[in-house]
């Protein structure tokens, strides 16, 4: 299989790129948020890449990073979540945030991103999320007390009716720029200014 393709962006969209390599022009879908990060148009890149071949098609999907690329063939393996929901998820959340939302069941976020319902979610966490909890842990940093502290802020904030995926954010956000670890109170009240 192809572990990437480097070449010439020559066209991209919100859904797909095209990479120039000796003359041939190599179409890959992308996610949401990889547009961003891709370079102008002439310029060279590089696109890490899952191919998906199925009875009626032969698809190949491109990631910025590989990591993103692994990520997305562990969501493929999932029972009923196919490339396009994949795309989605890393399309429409950080990669961070992600596997921090499976690893913590945290169902209402992951039913944010559009075409993901309840079952979805419930059957990704179920799946994934002793595959994912190593990696959230690590993303933490600080080990057991500061996973509960960042859920339960997160969990205030969606009560007080902010969209999860800004709480996230706002949350997260706190916590890396804190020098030492704050309490539960002084958290959601920096969050909340965050807004």
């Amino acid at each position: 299989m192809i572990e990437y393709i480097k070449g010439i962006l020559t066209d991209s969209s919100p859904s797909h790129a095209v990479l120039e390599i000796q003359g041939i022009g190599y179409k890959v879908a992308i996610p949401l948020n990889n547009y961003a990060k891709l370079p102008q148009t002439g310029k060279e890149t590089i696109l890490y890449i899952c191919t998906v071949i199925r009875e009626d098609a032969h698809k190949s999907y491109g990631f910025t990073s590989r990591t993103e690329r692994d990520f997305f063939e562990k969501l493929i393996d999932v029972s009923g979540i196919g490339p396009k929901t994949g795309l989605a998820l890393i399309g429409h959340m950080d990669l961070t945030d992600l596997q921090l939302a499976i690893s913590q069941s945290n169902i209402t976020l992951l039913s944010k991103v559009p075409g993901i319902g309840k079952k979805t979610a419930e059957r990704l966490v179920v799946e994934l999320k002793d595959k994912t909890a190593k990696i959230a842990e690590l993303s933490l940093a600080s080990g057991p007390s500061k996973k509960d502290l960042f859920s339960d802020a997160l969990g205030a904030l969606v009560n007080l009716g902010y969209h999860p995926l800004q709480a996230q954010k706002a949350v997260k956000q706190i916590l890396a720029e804190s020098e030492k670890e704050p309490d539960l109170a002084s958290l959601i009240t920096s969050a909340l200014r965050a807004f």
